[in-house]
């Protein structure tokens, strides 16, 4: 029943709170109120068109209102067509608001429950990324790491910067309105009206002036535009310069884990190394593009080099000619300012003052080094490249200065020198001709452009360059002067495209960032871009490099392929003369044919450690034996076989042996051992190998010997040790044995008789041939001859009446000897009776000493007893014996010093002649010689060069 009662009274509240009288003003309709006011109405009110549904008493139990106490409601009177009411409507709005708070949050919970299931069934439907998360590059996920992104978002021009690059179209807009009125002629009646007008006349000149103060101002606007943009295109090029660099040391560092390619620029640059190597000898020409930088001397060729390269890399003298040789740079992007030349391994950091120094110090050297004697330049080409980051990709030739005189100190040729090497390089159907003409001179000075119009006569591949152009604002008087040479109306020459540049102010310590600035900066001011002589893309070094990089390669692509073809065609006929003349030889240049042979000389130095001791003994002993045969003979054993006892014998002997000793034997030992090291280090090197002979080999294998025989030196200390073996040897005179006696004694048979041999040609060629040669082959005695004859009987009678007569005539004997042949009619000096005694003498000596030799035999019984009691004596055979065995001793101690020693230092000298001679081309060429080495080496060559082209016309097309 309470809670009948309680709805109600809730009825009669909402009735009141909906009652309207007629009387009331500003109350809205239902309909008007706010969604939230019209949700505390009930919802039977006849007024409320959508009919709500009446809330259920579950939600009522919730409201505040249900807490109020019930009191006696007062009634008031009812009147028709309004419902009565009560003064309880804050409580009923409290209520109502209560229940909206419910319904609000049962809306956002259900709500976000209801989101929360859609984005897990979306979240379901998305695939796993993470595991192809391996297909973006890892610099992509760490770019935030190396790259300042709010860094390059403030960098960028705002909307306000960029409008202000915008041209004010409004005063354009006037600017044209007043431009057509000033050049429209008016309607009669106009014309007429300012006819009278007093002030028309000076209305015009204000007008006129006016007009032409906007025309200029306008220029100027525009060309501040210009120079503006091209200052916001430099800012945004140095980030992203930045950037690249980055990017590139990422490379380096290895973050990708991929091999990183040769840039297009290097592969072209190393095709161009090896053409410069190729000797063209089957009409196959170098037509490959190239920037050949010409120009007066001192034009400023090497400056605008240095301002492309962006660092002052190459040595400069004032007044003086420092481009002594060509020097082709190749310029490329990477992350690192560096150069390197072809041939070295050693980078030179350009931002580092040192290193600048260091590459220029070098680059005069090699060109130095270049330069013949008795010339000033050489032809010879330097090769150098540059990398650092916005590099234009080109390569560039640097060739010397043009002269018109030749100057004290240079050779008479070297005008003649320098245009013939010019010619060389522009002659060339496709290189690029870059121009340099010296503006602060008078143009009738120049020779260059004269050589450059001979070569290139309608200017297809030439780009003229005006330098110092600051200096020849100043200087000269006429500017439309500097606007002639530009628009190539002053010079007989043509040219793709003309431009000027300021090379800095001179000061050779200029940085290239200085010289930049103040070229900018003098654009920004000359009197030559404002008067519009000049436009703005043909200034600046760096407009200049972008020109020429693009037409070098637009060349590049129009005649890359066209000279593969002829190259391919050149390698066909190569390979087709070396299958006619060659078919069983495989095909090896000089560098292969080096090798081989490099291979067989080592194996030849290593067969002498395989020559036996008994070989190297008995070779030493035998040598060394012809080497000291006649010093032991005449000047040993013959003085003291004359003395007349024995004791005399031995005595002189052992002082003769001991001074032997002390001054000559060692030091002859040394170089018999030497000479004969060195023949049988020929003997390996030459003797022929039979089928496997390579006569190309012969002149290569005799200069490595030479040049090994002539750096190899005996040990020093080889003599002193072989002094003191050799004199210990000498006295000893104990013989141990018969057969040591014999052997002895054989020794001294074969001395004697090799000695008697020799005596007897050296009689016979003093008296001539005897009788039976005579008769049998026609010959005759000379006048000489039959004196020399006729003294040597004479003497021969003498020697039968004493066989012991001394070795020396006396004065008498002379004179007895002279007067008998004078009385048979024979006139002979005493000088030629002594000459022809020694050799009668010396010949009844050694035959008198070898029938001692037999008889001694059968004394070494004797020798035991030391000779008592005998007539024997036999002092030449110890003699003799002690030779034999020092010869013995020597030889032995020669051969250990040459196996463990001296063949190893000879293996070595001849492994250092082989590395010299690997290092040095010239000598290569000069050894290995032939039709069979040229052929091999231009077929290698051609192919070489073929295969880089090939690689290079892919990358090519595939950066399209």
């Amino acid at each position: 029943m309470w809670r009948v009662r309680r709805a109600a009274v809730a009825c009669e509240v909402c009735q009141s709170l909906v009652k309207r009288s007629s009387g009331t003003k500003g109350c809205l309709p239902l309909q008007k109120l706010h969604l939230v006011s019209r949700s505390i109405y009930h919802t039977h009110h006849p007024t409320l068109k959508l009919q709500r549904p009446q809330l259920r008493t579950s939600l009522q139990q919730f409201s505040s209102l249900t807490s109020l106490p019930l009191r006696k409601l007062k009634l008031s009177p009812v009147k028709y067509g309004y419902q009565p009411h009560r003064n309880f409507w804050p409580a009923r709005l409290a209520a109502r608001l209560l229940k909206l708070r419910y319904l609000i949050l049962g809306s956002a919970v259900g709500g976000g429950y209801t989101a929360k299931k859609t984005f897990d069934q979306w979240k379901d439907m998305i695939p796993d990324l993470s595991d192809y998360k391996w297909i973006v590059p890892d610099i992509v996920w760490e770019i935030d790491e190396y790259i300042d992104l709010e860094k390059i978002r403030k960098a960028l021009p705002n909307s306000e910067d960029l409008a202000k690059l915008a041209p004010d179209f409004d005063k354009i807009a006037e600017s044209l309105s007043l431009l057509k009125d000033f050049f429209t002629t008016g309607s009669p009646g106009e014309t007429a009206f300012r006819a009278t007008d007093p002030g028309s006349e000076s209305d015009k000149r204000y007008r006129k002036v006016s007009d032409k103060e906007k025309i200029d101002q306008l220029q100027e606007e525009l060309l501040h535009t210009q120079l503006k943009y091209q200052r916001i295109l430099e800012r945004l090029e140095k980030e992203n310069k930045e950037l690249r660099k980055l990017v590139l040391q990422k490379d380096d560092k290895g973050i990708h884990h991929r091999k990183l390619k040769k840039s297009l620029i290097d592969m072209y640059s190393e095709v161009l190394d090896v053409l410069s190597d190729y000797d063209a000898s089957y009409n196959t020409q170098d037509h490959l593009p190239r920037v050949v930088v010409v120009g007066d001397q001192s034009a400023g060729k090497t400056s605008v080099l240095e301002m492309i390269a962006q660092a002052r890399i190459f040595p400069r003298g004032s007044g003086e000619m420092m481009t002594r040789s060509p020097v082709k740079v190749t310029l490329s992007e990477g992350p690192h300012h560096v150069a390197l030349f072809k041939d070295s391994s050693r980078e030179f950091d350009l931002t580092k003052e040192e290193d600048l120094a260091a590459l220029r110090h070098e680059i005069e050297l090699r060109m130095r080094k270049n330069v013949k004697e008795g010339c000033t330049v050489s032809p010879e080409t330097i090769s150098l490249n540059v990398k650092g980051p916005g590099l234009q990709r080109m390569v560039l030739v640097d060739l010397p200065g043009v002269i018109n005189t030749v100057t004290s100190g240079m050779a008479p040729d070297t005008k003649e020198t320098i245009f013939s090497i010019s010619k060389a390089y522009m002659q060339n159907p496709n290189a690029i001709i870059l121009c340099i003409q010296d503006g602060s001179v008078d143009a009738e000075r120049s020779i260059v452009t004269d050589l450059v119009s001979q070569m290139d006569p309608h200017g297809r591949r030439t780009i003229f360059v005006l330098t110092k152009v600051d200096l020849a604002e100043k200087n000269v008087t006429s500017p439309s002067r500097i606007q002639q040479i530009i628009e190539g109306k002053l010079f007989p020459m043509k040219a793709l495209g003309y431009f000027a540049v300021v090379t800095g102010k001179g000061n050779s310590s200029e940085s290239i960032e200085a010289i930049r600035d103040y070229e900018e900066e003098f654009f920004q001011n000359s009197k030559l871009l404002k008067t519009s002589m000049l436009k703005a893309h043909q200034v600046t070094t760096r407009n200049l490099s972008l020109a020429v990089s693009d037409c070098f390669w637009k060349m590049v692509r129009e005649s890359v392929e066209q000279q593969a073809d002829s190259f391919k065609a050149t390698r066909f006929n190569l390979e087709t003369e070396w299958k006619n003349n060659y078919p069983r030889l495989r095909e090896l240049d000089r560098n292969e044919l080096f090798e081989k042979a490099k291979n067989e000389i080592l194996d030849e130095v290593i067969s002498l450690s395989q020559v036996t001791p008994k070989h190297w003994e008995e070779i030493l002993q035998q040598s060394l034996w012809e080497r000291v045969s006649t010093h032991v003979i005449e000047n040993i054993y013959l003085p003291a076989a004359q003395t007349m006892n024995s004791g005399t014998f031995n005595t002189t002997v052992d002082i003769k042996l001991k001074q032997w000793t002390d001054k000559q034997l060692p030091n002859k030992a040394v170089e018999v051992a030497w000479e004969t090291l060195q023949e049988e280090f020929s003997r390996f090197m030459t003797e022929p190998k039979g089928k496997e002979h390579d006569d190309i080999f012969d002149k290569l294998k005799e200069a490595v010997k030479e040049e090994s025989i002539k750096r190899h030196k005996w040990n020093d200390f080889a003599e002193d040790s072989l002094r003191v073996i050799q004199h210990n040897a000498l006295e000893d005179r104990s013989i141990s044995d018969k057969q040591q006696w014999d052997a002895a004694i054989y020794f001294m048979e074969e001395a004697l008789q090799a000695r008697l041999k020799d005596t007897e040609n050296a009689i016979e060629n003093m008296v001539g041939p005897d009788w039976k040669k005579r008769w049998l082959y026609w010959k005759n005695r000379t006048q000489e001859q039959c004196v020399h004859n006729e003294t040597k009987n004479e003497l021969e009678k003498m020697l039968k009446c004493n066989e012991e007569h001394p070795a020396y005539l006396a004065s008498d004997e002379i004179t007895t000897v002279r007067k008998n042949l004078e009385s048979r009619g024979v006139e002979v000096d005493p000088s030629l009776i002594k000459d022809t005694w020694h050799q009668v003498y010396r010949r009844h000596f050694l035959k008198t000493a070898l029938n001692h030799c037999n008889l001694c035999r059968r004394g070494f019984y004797y020798y035991q007893r030391h000779f008592v009691d005998s007539e024997l004596e036999c002092n030449d055979v110890v003699l003799f014996w002690r030779i034999q065995r020092m010869l013995a001793i020597t030889a032995n101690t020669l051969r250990q010093q040459l196996t463990n020693t001296e063949v190893r230092r000879l293996e070595k000298n001849v492994k250092e002649v082989l590395e010299d001679f690997a290092e040095d081309g010239e000598k290569k060429v000069k050894l290995l010689t032939g039709k069979r080495v040229q052929l091999a080496e231009d077929l290698k060559k051609v192919r070489e060069i073929q295969e880089k082209l090939d690689a290079f016309i892919e990358a090519l097309h595939q950066e399209k």
